[in-house]
Protein backbone atom coordinates (compact mmCIF):
# COMPACT_ATOMS: atom_id res chain seq x y z
CA UNK A 1 0.00 0.00 0.00
CA UNK A 2 2.57 2.44 0.91
CA UNK A 3 4.44 1.50 -2.54
CA UNK A 4 1.35 2.71 -4.28
CA UNK A 5 1.04 5.98 -2.25
CA UNK A 6 4.79 7.09 -3.21
CA UNK A 7 4.46 5.71 -6.75
CA UNK A 8 4.83 8.44 -9.52
CA UNK A 9 1.26 7.80 -10.69
CA UNK A 10 0.12 8.52 -6.97
CA UNK A 11 2.31 11.82 -6.84
CA UNK A 12 0.99 12.68 -10.66
CA UNK A 13 -2.75 12.52 -9.52
CA UNK A 14 -2.35 14.55 -5.54
CA UNK A 15 -0.49 17.11 -7.89
CA UNK A 16 -3.79 17.14 -10.28
CA UNK A 17 -5.73 17.51 -7.53
CA UNK A 18 -4.07 20.47 -5.97
CA UNK A 19 -4.02 22.12 -9.16
CA UNK A 20 -7.87 22.04 -9.24
CA UNK A 21 -8.29 22.91 -5.38
CA UNK A 22 -6.70 25.90 -6.20
CA UNK A 23 -8.32 26.76 -9.19
CA UNK A 24 -11.49 26.16 -7.93
CA UNK A 25 -10.41 28.32 -4.88
CA UNK A 26 -9.70 31.41 -6.98
CA UNK A 27 -13.11 31.35 -8.80
CA UNK A 28 -14.98 31.15 -5.44
CA UNK A 29 -12.55 33.66 -3.82
CA UNK A 30 -10.14 35.78 -6.75
CA UNK A 31 -7.05 36.85 -5.74
CA UNK A 32 -6.86 40.45 -4.40
CA UNK A 33 -3.98 42.83 -3.74
CA UNK A 34 -3.36 42.23 -0.03
CA UNK A 35 -2.70 46.35 0.76
CA UNK A 36 -6.03 47.89 -0.74
CA UNK A 37 -8.05 45.24 -2.15
CA UNK A 38 -8.24 45.49 -5.43
CA UNK A 39 -7.88 42.29 -8.08
CA UNK A 40 -4.65 40.79 -8.77
CA UNK A 41 -3.62 38.04 -11.08
CA UNK A 42 -2.08 35.83 -8.09
CA UNK A 43 -2.93 35.41 -4.28
CA UNK A 44 -0.52 37.23 -1.84
CA UNK A 45 0.50 39.80 -4.07
CA UNK A 46 -0.07 43.63 -4.80
CA UNK A 47 -1.58 45.04 -7.05
CA UNK A 48 0.04 47.60 -9.67
CA UNK A 49 -1.08 50.94 -7.91
CA UNK A 50 0.16 49.54 -4.53
CA UNK A 51 3.23 48.32 -5.95
CA UNK A 52 3.93 51.70 -7.89
CA UNK A 53 3.20 53.37 -4.57
CA UNK A 54 6.43 51.28 -3.19
CA UNK A 55 10.14 53.45 -2.95
CA UNK A 56 12.49 50.52 -3.36
CA UNK A 57 15.92 50.96 -1.66
CA UNK A 58 18.26 50.03 -4.90
CA UNK A 59 21.65 50.60 -5.49
CA UNK A 60 23.75 52.63 -5.08
CA UNK A 61 23.09 52.67 -1.57
CA UNK A 62 25.46 52.22 1.99
CA UNK A 63 26.91 48.79 2.14
CA UNK A 64 26.65 49.15 6.20
CA UNK A 65 23.30 50.69 6.79
CA UNK A 66 21.56 50.35 4.06
CA UNK A 67 20.37 53.79 3.21
CA UNK A 68 19.99 55.05 -0.73
CA UNK A 69 22.13 58.05 -2.02
CA UNK A 70 20.86 60.38 -4.31
CA UNK A 71 23.38 59.57 -6.71
CA UNK A 72 25.65 56.47 -7.99
CA UNK A 73 29.43 57.76 -8.09
CA UNK A 74 30.23 53.83 -8.19
CA UNK A 75 31.69 51.26 -6.47
CA UNK A 76 30.57 50.23 -2.74
CA UNK A 77 29.80 53.20 -0.69
CA UNK A 78 29.54 53.86 2.60
CA UNK A 79 27.31 57.23 4.12
CA UNK A 80 29.33 59.76 6.17
CA UNK A 81 27.19 58.20 8.80
CA UNK A 82 28.12 54.53 8.58
CA UNK A 83 31.93 56.03 8.96
CA UNK A 84 31.34 58.35 11.65
CA UNK A 85 29.16 56.40 13.92
CA UNK A 86 29.77 52.36 12.52
CA UNK A 87 26.70 49.68 13.38
CA UNK A 88 27.64 46.99 15.62
CA UNK A 89 25.30 44.84 13.10
CA UNK A 90 27.55 44.04 9.50
CA UNK A 91 24.93 45.17 6.80
CA UNK A 92 21.26 46.22 7.01
CA UNK A 93 18.90 45.45 4.33
CA UNK A 94 15.03 46.79 3.00
CA UNK A 95 12.53 46.53 0.81
CA UNK A 96 11.67 50.30 1.00
CA UNK A 97 11.46 53.47 2.16
CA UNK A 98 8.89 53.89 5.03
CA UNK A 99 6.67 56.03 3.50
CA UNK A 100 3.68 55.84 1.36
CA UNK A 101 2.61 51.99 0.68
CA UNK A 102 5.29 50.62 2.73
CA UNK A 103 4.09 52.79 6.10
CA UNK A 104 0.67 51.60 5.15
CA UNK A 105 1.58 47.62 5.04
CA UNK A 106 3.89 47.83 8.37
CA UNK A 107 0.69 49.33 10.41
CA UNK A 108 -2.13 47.28 9.15
CA UNK A 109 0.22 43.90 9.58
CA UNK A 110 1.33 45.27 13.25
CA UNK A 111 -1.66 47.00 14.22
CA UNK A 112 -4.42 45.44 12.15
CA UNK A 113 -4.26 41.88 12.43
CA UNK A 114 -3.40 41.28 9.00
CA UNK A 115 -1.42 38.30 9.26
CA UNK A 116 -1.93 37.75 4.81
CA UNK A 117 0.68 40.72 4.38
CA UNK A 118 2.73 38.94 6.18
CA UNK A 119 3.69 36.78 3.22
CA UNK A 120 3.93 39.36 0.27
CA UNK A 121 6.53 41.31 2.63
CA UNK A 122 8.71 38.77 3.96
CA UNK A 123 8.69 37.39 -0.12
CA UNK A 124 9.66 40.87 -1.08
CA UNK A 125 12.48 40.87 1.81
CA UNK A 126 13.55 37.57 0.30
CA UNK A 127 14.56 39.28 -2.53
CA UNK A 128 16.03 42.84 -1.31
CA UNK A 129 18.34 40.68 1.32
CA UNK A 130 19.20 37.98 -1.48
CA UNK A 131 22.93 38.86 -0.08
CA UNK A 132 22.90 38.26 3.09
CA UNK A 133 20.81 35.59 3.67
CA UNK A 134 22.79 33.31 1.35
CA UNK A 135 25.65 33.76 3.87
CA UNK A 136 22.86 33.36 6.52
CA UNK A 137 22.88 30.59 9.28
CA UNK A 138 19.99 31.41 11.58
CA UNK A 139 17.26 34.04 11.17
CA UNK A 140 16.27 35.54 14.30
CA UNK A 141 13.43 37.91 14.62
CA UNK A 142 13.43 41.08 16.91
CA UNK A 143 11.50 39.54 19.96
CA UNK A 144 9.15 41.86 21.71
CA UNK A 145 8.36 41.73 25.50
CA UNK A 146 6.17 39.83 26.87
CA UNK A 147 3.72 42.30 28.10
CA UNK A 148 3.65 43.68 24.87
CA UNK A 149 3.58 40.59 23.40
CA UNK A 150 0.69 39.59 25.22
CA UNK A 151 -1.55 42.94 24.30
CA UNK A 152 -0.46 42.58 20.75
CA UNK A 153 -1.01 38.68 20.80
CA UNK A 154 1.81 38.06 17.98
CA UNK A 155 4.95 39.25 17.14
CA UNK A 156 5.45 40.75 13.31
CA UNK A 157 8.78 40.49 13.35
CA UNK A 158 8.09 36.63 13.91
CA UNK A 159 5.71 36.11 10.95
CA UNK A 160 8.31 38.03 8.75
CA UNK A 161 10.95 35.89 10.09
CA UNK A 162 8.99 32.68 9.47
CA UNK A 163 8.05 33.91 5.73
CA UNK A 164 11.51 34.56 4.77
CA UNK A 165 12.93 31.17 6.11
CA UNK A 166 10.29 29.59 3.86
CA UNK A 167 11.29 31.19 0.36
CA UNK A 168 14.71 31.49 1.60
CA UNK A 169 15.54 28.45 2.95
CA UNK A 170 17.29 29.49 6.35
CA UNK A 171 15.96 27.95 9.72
CA UNK A 172 14.40 30.59 12.27
CA UNK A 173 14.62 30.84 15.65
CA UNK A 174 11.76 32.16 17.76
CA UNK A 175 13.56 32.08 21.24
CA UNK A 176 17.05 32.54 21.08
CA UNK A 177 16.71 36.36 21.40
CA UNK A 178 14.29 37.81 24.28
CA UNK A 179 13.93 41.11 25.05
CA UNK A 180 14.45 40.85 28.78
CA UNK A 181 13.12 44.53 30.00
CA UNK A 182 10.86 46.36 29.19
CA UNK A 183 11.29 49.77 27.58
CA UNK A 184 9.95 52.80 26.44
CA UNK A 185 8.56 53.19 22.86
CA UNK A 186 11.07 55.13 20.57
CA UNK A 187 8.93 56.97 19.05
CA UNK A 188 9.75 60.74 20.05
CA UNK A 189 13.00 59.76 21.60
CA UNK A 190 16.45 61.27 20.36
CA UNK A 191 19.06 58.96 19.27
CA UNK A 192 21.19 58.21 22.24
CA UNK A 193 18.10 58.31 24.48
CA UNK A 194 16.94 55.49 21.98
CA UNK A 195 20.02 53.93 22.70
CA UNK A 196 20.10 54.15 26.66
CA UNK A 197 16.10 53.48 26.42
CA UNK A 198 17.76 49.75 25.36
CA UNK A 199 20.66 49.51 27.08
CA UNK A 200 20.11 45.91 28.31
CA UNK A 201 17.18 44.94 26.67
CA UNK A 202 18.02 41.97 24.57
CA UNK A 203 19.72 38.44 25.86
CA UNK A 204 20.17 35.42 24.85
CA UNK A 205 18.91 32.61 27.39
CA UNK A 206 22.25 30.45 27.57
CA UNK A 207 20.35 27.38 27.02
CA UNK A 208 20.08 29.00 23.69
CA UNK A 209 23.17 30.22 23.06
CA UNK A 210 23.95 26.94 20.23
CA UNK A 211 21.54 28.72 18.15
CA UNK A 212 23.96 31.43 17.68
CA UNK A 213 27.20 30.51 18.58
CA UNK A 214 29.70 30.33 15.69
CA UNK A 215 26.72 31.58 13.30
CA UNK A 216 26.18 33.90 10.80
CA UNK A 217 22.75 35.59 12.35
CA UNK A 218 20.18 37.70 10.24
CA UNK A 219 17.74 40.20 12.21
CA UNK A 220 14.28 40.14 11.25
CA UNK A 221 12.26 43.18 11.79
CA UNK A 222 9.64 45.13 10.01
CA UNK A 223 10.91 48.63 10.44
CA UNK A 224 14.85 49.74 10.86
CA UNK A 225 14.46 53.40 12.15
CA UNK A 226 17.79 54.80 13.74
CA UNK A 227 19.41 51.43 14.11
CA UNK A 228 19.09 51.50 17.88
CA UNK A 229 16.73 48.38 18.57
CA UNK A 230 19.24 46.67 15.58
CA UNK A 231 22.72 47.70 17.74
CA UNK A 232 21.06 46.63 21.03
CA UNK A 233 20.45 43.02 19.37
CA UNK A 234 23.52 42.30 17.66
CA UNK A 235 25.42 43.48 20.87
CA UNK A 236 23.76 40.63 22.50
CA UNK A 237 24.16 38.30 20.16
CA UNK A 238 27.94 39.22 19.68
CA UNK A 239 28.72 38.67 23.17
CA UNK A 240 26.96 35.31 22.63
CA UNK A 241 29.10 34.39 20.47
CA UNK A 242 27.95 35.01 17.31
CA UNK A 243 30.18 35.08 13.78
CA UNK A 244 28.01 37.99 12.27
CA UNK A 245 24.97 39.79 12.32
CA UNK A 246 23.38 41.41 9.81
CA UNK A 247 19.61 43.32 9.73
CA UNK A 248 16.89 42.68 7.32
CA UNK A 249 13.50 44.57 7.29
CA UNK A 250 10.97 45.62 5.47
CA UNK A 251 11.15 49.06 5.31
CA UNK A 252 13.91 51.62 6.11
CA UNK A 253 13.48 55.44 7.32
CA UNK A 254 15.29 57.47 5.42
CA UNK A 255 16.12 61.44 6.67
CA UNK A 256 17.03 63.50 4.16
CA UNK A 257 19.30 62.24 1.79
CA UNK A 258 22.50 60.79 1.49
Amino acid sequence: MSQIAGSPLAVRLRRSVRRVGTMLADLLYPPRCVACGAATAEAHALCSRCWGGLAFIERPFCERLGTPFAVDIGGPLLSPAAIADPPVFGRARAVARFDGAAREMVHRLKYGDRMDLAEAMGRMMVRAGGEILAEAEVLLPVPLHRTRLFSRRFNQAAALARVVSHHAGVPWEAEALRRVKRTRPQAGLTRPQRAGNLQGAFAVPPERRVAVEGRSVVLVDDVLTTGATANAASRALLRAGARRVDVLAFARVVVGGE
